[in-house]
């Protein structure tokens, strides 16, 4: 190893590391479309060794959305370059807004407060929104917060905010603690995921149910996700972490 290498190592060791994932089960919440994680046991130490099988989705627990989870003829998530998943990250904080309007929507106007406190938000950066949801883990039923109706409400992005986000700050990706890139009622009045299906349509990833950020400060972490490479994958679950400045 190269003595550069090595004191890089060891100043990024020196540093607070912040694990933004949640660790999950066949109990844990997850999109209602799909069925519960399926965990069992192949092996033990009476037969020598201990080894375990898996079944779940790709988009389970804290994972990373590739753009071809909602867009024809985009990249799967073994296309993906190394250096994509490790970024500057932004943490716009929106939590209370949250706990008072569940169904609360980031906004251009919102950002453009965020940038008056902060500075402009930078090229090239993972810009997660804070909401504190990710608290409400492993509650399936506080985490779909679902009313009398059936209707799920929690906050997300707007359609708007995305657009000037990746087109006018030019970032590289988001992430967020929901189990959706749109607030729940946008999804109930647009019919669609239309910010979701807008993020994977710029060729690049999202990262979704992401936990502990209020742990990061607004600015000046990177984020590093983690991911196995299966062949021609719309996503799997990710280790997303963050080294403080």
């Amino acid at each position: 190893m190269s003595s550069e290498l090595f004191k890089v190592i060891q100043f990024l060791k020196e540093k607070r590391w912040v694990d933004l994932t949640h660790t999950f089960g066949p109990d844990s919440p997850h999109f209602s479309a799909f069925d519960s994680a399926d965990f069992q046991t192949l092996f033990t130490h009476d037969d020598g060794f201990f080894a375990q099988n898996f079944k779940f989705p790709g988009q389970y627990g804290t994972h990373i959305d590739a753009p071809i989870h909602f867009v024809r003829n985009a990249r799967y998530l073994d296309e993906l370059d190394l250096k994509e998943l490790i970024l500057p990250l932004i943490v716009i904080d929106k939590s209370k807004e949250s706990a008072l309007n569940h169904d609360f929507t980031l906004s251009v106007k919102d950002i453009l407060a965020f940038e008056e406190e902060y500075g402009i938000i930078e090229e090239g950066t993972f810009v997660a929104l804070r909401t504190d949801w990710s608290k409400r883990w492993p509650n399936i039923a506080e985490f779909n917060n679902q009313d009398s109706e059936g209707n799920n409400h929690a906050p997300g992005w707007s359609l708007d905010a995305l657009e000037f986000l990746f087109k006018k700050r030019n970032i590289k990706a988001i992430g967020h603690e929901t189990f959706d890139t749109d607030s729940s009622i946008d999804f109930k009045n647009n019919g669609a995921l239309l910010a979701e299906y807008f993020v994977l349509d710029q060729d690049t990833y999202q990262i979704e149910l992401l936990t502990n950020l209020d742990q990061v400060p607004a600015k000046g972490a990177v984020i590093i996700n983690v991911v196995p490479k299966p062949e021609k994958a719309s996503g799997f679950p990710v280790r997303s972490f963050a080294i403080l400045p």
